[in-house]
């Protein structure tokens, strides 16, 4: 059976690491597949570490404890209007600041806004020798040097444990209107994409996702001030409607549009026993992993960047991202090894890894 801690403090959290030879983090526990402790472990529960320790609203930043869920942020900063653009996933599921940056998981809102690296501007860690490292600052000009900060973002706590985090926000808009189309093919979606991506027409989410057959669902939200969506959304359908294609099947608007992204954003379309894979990709490799795939549910956002695929037969899925040298974030799933497919980057993983965890405390690179 593993231990669990819950520090209360950094220099608790620092004991622990120096008095662990092998640890595990996690926060809200919303991605098992990356916080399970493997045997032997001891599990870092960082959820008595939360709360908000500074947010000045005239200069959208703030700063919080890692296990700060990122529900108590929102509800912040909704307050002043403002919010975190890059659309932190599995909000209502107790998803923590630090797991959304160590995961890197950003909902459908990254298409313009950017990720969790375009927001995020400093962190303080406790690395593998139990020192407390800062990197970056709490305004949105930094010092220049190695950004540790965003080297951080995807990690999965595999350098260090996150203790706080910095962030920029922007202000929310104050309405927004979701529209979907069905095309006959994939090819067909991704042609309207491309074009889409290089018109002004200031998409806030792009995303499309099998709609039967050989058809798919193009979902496209516009965000802005009420009285300019009409017309946003007029010149959206006439360049479609250029393109060959119908007007939307179905508008989404208000209460139900909201409800809509909170369901997408919970990664509610995923089947409960399957597992999810995080995958990013060039929208050009998606017909080959579509076709390859096609007995799991997916769905494509970030204009096709990033593909998300829940799957029943992992080995099978391990093959298919292996061959075309991609590489499978495992979210939801079993234990173990959270890369699925091939990786990337190894020799700067080691040297990082050799930096800041030498004893490899916190599990391999």
């Amino acid at each position: 059976m593993n231990t669990i801690l819950q520090p209360t403090t950094t220099a608790e959290l620092q004991e622990i690491v120096t008095a662990s030879p092998r640890l595990c983090v996690r926060g809200g526990g919303s991605k098992p597949g990356l916080s399970t402790p493997a045997a032997g472990a001891t599990a870092v529960d960082l959820r008595r570490l939360s709360g908000i320790l500074e947010y000045v609203p005239d200069e959208f930043v703030f700063t919080a404890y890692a296990g700060t869920p990122v529900s108590q942020v929102a509800e912040e900063l909704a307050r002043h209007g403002q919010y975190l653009p890059f659309d932190p996933l599995l909000v209502g599921r107790g998803a923590t600041l630090g797991g959304t940056v160590a995961a890197n998981t950003c909902g459908s809102g990254r298409y313009r806004y950017g990720g969790v690296r375009d927001f995020i501007l400093g962190v303080r860690f406790v690395d593998g020798r139990g020192q407390l490292v800062r990197s970056g600052g709490k305004v949105v000009k930094n010092a220049a040097g190695f950004d540790l900060a965003k080297f951080l973002v995807g990690s999965l706590g595999r350098y260090g444990i996150l203790v706080e985090v910095s962030f920029k926000v922007f202000p929310r808009p104050r309405s927004y209107l979701t529209l979907e189309f069905t095309y006959p093919s994939l090819a067909e979606v991704q042609r309207a994409i491309f074009r889409l991506a290089v018109e002004p027409l200031d998409i806030d989410a792009l995303d499309f996702e099998p709609a039967g057959k050989t058809e798919f669902r193009l979902i496209a939200r516009l965000g802005g001030l009420e009285a300019g969506l009409p017309d946003r959304t007029g010149r959206l359908e006439e360049f479609l409607q250029g393109e060959g294609r119908p007007l939307p099947q179905q508008t989404l608007l208000g209460d139900g549009e909201a409800a809509y992204w909170r369901e997408v954003n919970q990664l509610a379309w995923v089947p409960s026993e399957a597992s999810l894979l995080k995958v990013p990709l060039a929208p050009r490799v998606v017909p080959v992993l579509d076709a390859r795939l096609r007995s799991a549910v997916r769905r494509y956002t970030a204009g096709g960047s990033v593909a998300w695929l829940a799957v029943d037969d992992l080995r099978a899925a391990r093959n298919v991202l292996t061959d075309l040298g991609l590489t499978g974030l495992r979210i939801w799933g079993p234990g173990g090894d959270p890369f699925v497919g091939s990786r990337r980057g190894m020799l700067l993983a080691q040297r990082a890894k050799r930096a800041l965890d030498p004893s490899a405390r916190f599990g391999e690179a």
